[in-house]
């Protein structure tokens, strides 16, 4: 939980993200050493930051690469919750965040699009190779290269660890906004483990999101992820039972929504759309988490609305993955039938190969038209792909449930 925050700070103390990954490792190394005998610290964030940060003052020191800065490095007081933060460090830039301004730097123009989402995600999210591979639906070799070459060459090029002037923002705003989501993502469903969702990356990305907001107040797909992220995260208390099983959108109690993010969301969104320009792919998505948070019941959403949303995101972002929830809403709207054939088109695109949630939702198609067999196949396939324990059992629970036609 508090890596990322670590490596944020040491990287713009060292200017050298690995020097920074490694000195994070030492101050959770040098915590598992020393708390079994002094015990827990009352701040266990402020202890692990503070020995990082000696750790890179002593590199600073070593490479006799002290700044002007020395002294307000040496004397500044350990980061707590509480802490305000030292003006010698945010003279520089107007963001005011370590980790936003960390994603910013790695999202340089001299990284591909690909390889900045990569490393961004392994640095800030602190996902694994595994993780980021499922989100790109690529091998897990192909991401751990990409970071690899990506932290070479930000070194090689001397990229500066600083915040881009203003009117470069817009160049890294694309890559920014899929870092963000693509955490924001691992926390609504979590890849790996034994739990669902990780609410800690959904709030954290929240807050990023919410911090860029105020900083671009004039970019309608901020606005728009904000929208998506607060709309989306409005249902988590509603996505588990007491015990963590999932829980399925449409047999999700609403009344458990929140409806403090959800006007929030809906708010965010009115901004995004008051912006006079065409909506981008976050807020197509945010308008149809809309279609599910304005209807009361299950039964109340505006299926056909969700399908012309989706026919305007596939416009404009095309993917198999936007494809494959385009066919959910096409046969909650018109039918599976129609849906099936959606979803069988997808059958030979090779990146959804090991993607879980075709044979799933094939799966619930087959069912649907009674063609119980095939049904439980596709969802034993799906169950055999998933690497979250929780989902796993859903979806083996699924395939049990396929009885017979009698069912």
């Amino acid at each position: 939980m508090e890596s990322a925050k670590i490596i944020a700070k040491l990287s713009r103390m060292l200017r050298h993200i690995g020097l920074a990954e490694e000195f994070a490792q030492d101050s959770l190394v040098s915590a598992l050493e020393q708390w079994p005998d002094s015990g827990l610290p009352a701040n266990p964030g402020a202890w692990l930051m503070t020995a990082a940060k000696n750790r890179a003052l002593d590199e600073l020191r070593r490479r006799k690469l002290l700044d002007r800065h020395h002294d307000a490095l040496v004397n500044e007081t350990p980061l707590s919750g509480s802490a305000a933060p030292d003006p010698a460090e945010v003279a520089d830039d107007d963001i005011g965040d370590d980790l936003l301004r960390l994603i910013f730097i790695a999202c340089h123009p001299v990284l591909s699009t690909e390889a900045r989402t990569a490393l961004t995600l392994r640095l800030i999210g602190g996902l694994s190779t595994t993780e980021i591979a499922r989100a790109f639906l690529t091998s897990e070799p192909t991401i751990g290269q990409r970071i690899v070459r990506a932290k070479r060459t930000l070194t090689e090029a001397r990229v500066p660890f600083e915040i881009p002037r203003a009117e470069e923002r817009p160049g890294r705003l694309g890559s920014v906004l899929e870092v963000i989501y693509l955490i924001f993502n691992e926390g609504y469903a979590a890849t790996l483990g034994d739990d669902w969702m990780r609410p800690a990356l959904c709030e954290e990305a929240l807050r990023l999101g919410r911090i860029l907001a105020g900083q671009l107040p004039q970019e309608p797909e901020v606005h728009g992820l904000v929208a998506l992220m607060e709309l989306q995260a409005s249902r988590l208390g509603a996505r588990t039972d007491a015990v963590g099983r999932p829980i399925l959108l449409l047999a999700q109690n609403r009344g458990r929504w929140n409806q403090l993010l959800i006007h929030r969301g809906l708010a965010a969104l009115d901004r995004a759309g008051t912006l006079n320009q065409a909506l981008g792919p976050y807020a197509l998505q945010a308008a149809i988490a809309a279609c599910h948070s304005r209807a009361r019941r299950a039964e109340d959403t505006d299926w056909a609305q969700v399908v012309a949303l989706y026919d305007a995101l596939a416009q404009v972002a095309p993917s198999p993955v936007v494809e494959l929830n385009r066919a959910v809403a096409v046969s909650m709207a018109f039918g599976p039938r129609a849906a099936l054939d959606i979803v069988d088109g997808l059958a030979e695109e090779s990146r959804l190969d090991d993607y879980h949630l075709l044979p799933s939702v094939r799966g619930d198609l087959l069912e649907k038209l009674g063609r119980f067999e095939e049904a439980r196949a596709e969802f034993s396939r799906a169950a055999a792909l998933t690497q979250n324990a929780r989902e796993r059992t859903l979806l083996l629970g699924r395939a049990a449930a396929c009885g017979t036609p009698t069912q």
